[in-house]
């Protein structure tokens, strides 16, 4: 693992990967990288028009690469539905459940859920358990990679007010969102494990990755002065959006990942440097708290998991 970098990932020709919000940032760099490695990959992004100069930009980059895309809107049940059943006569070895958004003001889905764990958790919950039997049928290497954050440490899920409506922070909402994708990977490992399916689940975050997800909030509210400053401290302080993907990718395709593992760079290198195994809050390993939101997930979506039923 030390010194691992994007020209160790194995192979991937005959694979077909899904990678969510593949347009920009760790997204799209992902899906150069497997593309580049001769995986078939799918851009699933919100913006078509985007997702298609994105898929110009890896066909450029990774000649002979095959990207294709397709419209998912994680905000809106329907689209998850519509995107899993136009996929269901495709092979499916690997589902990257990177899309995601950023200490937002309060927000909703069209379905009434709080934007951050609506989008971040579970769009990409409904999502996973829908393509669930194409990843099944994969057979061995196959794999589910949810993308969360050294954020996650400062906020739990609370099954009481899982919208966050008993008063609205936005920070503290994207913590509980990715404390809620590490909650999954936990839960859904446990049920893999169970049922001794091939399928292994794991989680990878960036560090502290320059991307346009730190902008996009104060971008949207017009706060000028709070854009400026993620920009400074993407520029002077992040690491480049190549190096935050890498433990993504090493999650997606190292051959020595586990059930539950969650990668991502070194703390003693201010989350920077090359994939380790990464500390989590203790939260994100509780079986009770995984089932808690499990079931909560389920009853939101109206998606079950039947082949993993627990």
């Amino acid at each position: 693992m030390k010194g691992w970098t994007a020209s160790d990932i194995p192979d991937q020709t005959g694979r077909t990967a899904v990678v969510t919000g593949a347009n920009s940032g760790l997204g799209f760099i992902t899906a150069r990288e497997l593309a580049r490695r001769g995986g078939q990959v799918v851009l699933a992004c919100r913006n078509e028009a985007r997702g298609a100069e994105a898929a110009q930009r890896i066909r450029a980059q990774a000649p002979g690469a095959y990207v294709r895309v397709a419209p998912l809107d994680l905000a809106d049940l329907k689209s998850v539905r519509t995107f899993a059943a136009e996929h269901q006569g495709d092979r499916l070895d690997l589902l990257i459940n990177n899309a995601g958004v950023m200490a937002l003001p309060r927000r909703s889905t069209a379905d009434g859920f709080e934007m951050q764990f609506g989008v971040n958790h579970l769009g990409h919950f409904a999502l996973t358990g829908l393509l669930l039997p194409k990843l099944l049928e994969a057979g061995p290497g196959a794999r589910v990679v949810s993308v969360s954050s050294f954020m996650h440490m400062l906020g739990t899920v609370d099954p009481r007010d899982l919208h966050m409506e008993r008063g609205y922070r936005r920070w503290t909402a994207y913590s509980r969102s990715k404390s809620a994708n590490l909650l999954f990977i936990h839960e859904l490992s446990r049920r893999l494990r169970a049922t001794n399916a091939h399928l292994v689940a794991a989680a990878a975050h960036p560090g502290y990755a320059s991307t346009n997800l730190q902008t996009a909030a104060p971008k949207m509210e017009g706060r000028r002065a709070a854009k400026r400053f993620m920009e400074i401290g993407n520029r002077y302080f992040a690491q480049s959006p190549d190096q935050g993907a890498l433990p993504i990718l090493y999650a997606a395709t190292a051959p020595d990942v586990r059930q539950n593992d969650f990668f991502g760079p070194p703390l003693q290198g201010l989350w920077h440097g090359s994939p380790v195994r990464s500390a989590r809050a203790k939260w994100t390993r509780s079986d009770t708290a995984g089932r808690g939101l499990w079931a909560a997930s389920e009853r939101l979506t109206g998606v079950r998991y039947e082949a993993l039923a627990s």
